[in-house]
């Protein structure tokens, strides 16, 4: 047993039960209600940064939920090493369908993870993952191995887009300033079968409001007369894929990057079963764009989903009404070289030409950001990959994610360093969704993993 495994298993249960604290406190950034919860967390978090042994920790305030910033420098002239990960969480709905409360952390066995996982909102997803790199600061430090400097930077914004994270990030370039990013919220093909996230798609999202009459109309005195804006709505929401599911909006595909068929192949080596996936799910087939497998469609492809619909009347009964507005949330997952601004412009354009004369139609963007991709042959992953056959005894896979994390290609823009993906999480996790849980195993492991990685990149460093 060496001393990451060692000190591991000694403080396993305070490590647990840390985490399980900080799961209780309902940080969802998208809903105010819950304000003070967030703040809560952030000053937690502080806490815990400090108590795992940086010298510097300040809440950093933004024009919305601040950012915790913590630092260890030991020597200048060392590597420095920036975590990035985020407190906030996103809204536990539909709370029918979780087994536990979503703020009530409970260890339960499973299947897939005999020694328990934590069921809790925001377990994988990235407390969890965030709290990974508190605690492998804490082993280094306290057993006086570390190896280069760290600074932290924990927002509370990730959920609704990050924000303000932009403007934090372009006025404290100096105080961030890096040799490496490292970020655990991604995860792996498999619980014995770790790997690095090399590209994650980027993301455009947006809000669509169609308004017909001026008010909610009898559906039996003007059904068929007049527009109904549900009707007009889903029409031209199922007009945006043809019939291979490829997305209609012009220029769409300009810049979509199309690998090789090398590059395809070697894709293609990473353990996948069709049949246990189509069974984890409950679905009798899978469902996408013709021409890509199913690890194609939600790695390399761009996308284009319903993320919510709503209008009319809702309720409990029947109310017989044609209503005046529908509303629908679309999210658009792009690959790199897709700008998302572009996209946004394209999606709204074509959205409002496709409309009848029947009906008005209000597009309102949120949130988006750039696609990215990391070399295989830089210091960091090579770091990475060595801290991953030190704790799993094999090498790991890259691969290319299917998510979102906006503000990684906004890091190498503004603060010139590559970033390094390293999660624990499984596919499995049921992130956003009912029921999230993180394993233990994942958990502890990334506590061993992580300090290797600073052992790694120093070493290669030099």
């Amino acid at each position: 047993m060496n001393n990451n495994t060692s000190y591991i298993e000694k403080n396993k249960d305070r490590f647990l039960s840390e985490l399980i604290e900080l799961l209780k406190i309902p940080s969802i950034s998208a809903d105010s209600a819950y304000k003070n919860d967030v703040l809560k967390t952030a000053e937690a978090v502080k806490d815990h940064l400090k108590n795992a042994g940086c010298d510097t920790v300040e809440i950093c305030p933004t024009k919305g939920y601040p950012i915790v910033y913590g630092e260890k420098i030991i020597d200048k002239n060392l590597p420095t090493v920036l975590v990035y990960g985020h407190y906030d969480v996103q809204p536990a709905d539909p709370l029918e369908l979780w087994d536990s409360a979503p703020f009530e952390p409970v260890i339960k066995k499973t299947e897939l993870h005999p020694e328990g996982a934590i069921f809790a909102r925001g377990a994988c997803d990235d407390k969890g993952q965030m709290y990974m790199h508190v605690k492998a600061l804490e082993f280094m430090t306290s057993t006086n191995q570390l190896p280069c400097n760290v600074k932290f930077m924990i927002e509370g914004e990730e959920e609704v887009g990050s924000v303000n994270l932009t403007d934090f990030v372009k006025e404290n370039r100096e105080k961030l300033s890096n040799d490496v990013i490292l970020i655990s919220d991604t995860g792996m093909i498999a619980k014995d079968i770790p790997s690095i996230t090399t590209g994650l798609r980027g993301l455009s999202y947006v809000e669509v409001e169609v308004t017909g009459p001026n008010r909610d109309l009898h559906s039996g005195l003007y059904g068929g007369a007049v527009a109904n804006p549900i009707n007009v709505l889903t029409k031209m929401i199922a007009s945006l894929q043809d019939e291979n599911n490829h997305i209609t909006i012009p220029g769409f595909y300009d810049n979509v990057e199309e690998l090789s068929k090398e590059e395809r192949a070697e894709m293609a080596k990473a353990p996948f079963n069709l049949e246990d996936y189509k069974k984890a799910l409950n679905i009798e087939d899978v469902y996408g764009e013709t021409g890509y497998t199913t690890n194609e469609r939600n790695s390399i492809r761009p996308t284009l989903d319903v993320n919510g619909i709503w209008g009319g009347y809702t309720g409990e009964g029947a109310k017989t009404v044609i209503a005046s507005k529908a509303y629908a949330k679309i999210s658009m997952r792009l690959v790199p070289n897709q700008d998302w601004q572009n996209i946004t412009q394209l999606f709204k354009t074509h959205f409002e030409s496709i409309a009848p004369k029947g009906v008005k139609v209000k597009v309102t963007p949120h949130h988006g950001g750039q696609g990215y991709v990391t070399p295989i042959d830089s210091i960091g992953y090579q770091a990475a990959a060595k801290a991953y056959n030190d704790t799993f005894g094999k090498q790991p896979i890259p691969q290319r994610s299917g998510g979102s994390i906006p503000i990684v290609a906004l890091f190498e823009e503004e603060l010139k360093s590559k970033i390094i993906l390293m999660g624990f999480g499984l596919d499995s996790d049921a992130i956003h969704s009912p029921n999230e849980h993180f394993g233990v195993f994942n958990y502890l492991k990334g506590i061993e993993t992580i300090p290797l990685f600073y052992k790694y990149f120093t070493e290669l460093s030099k």
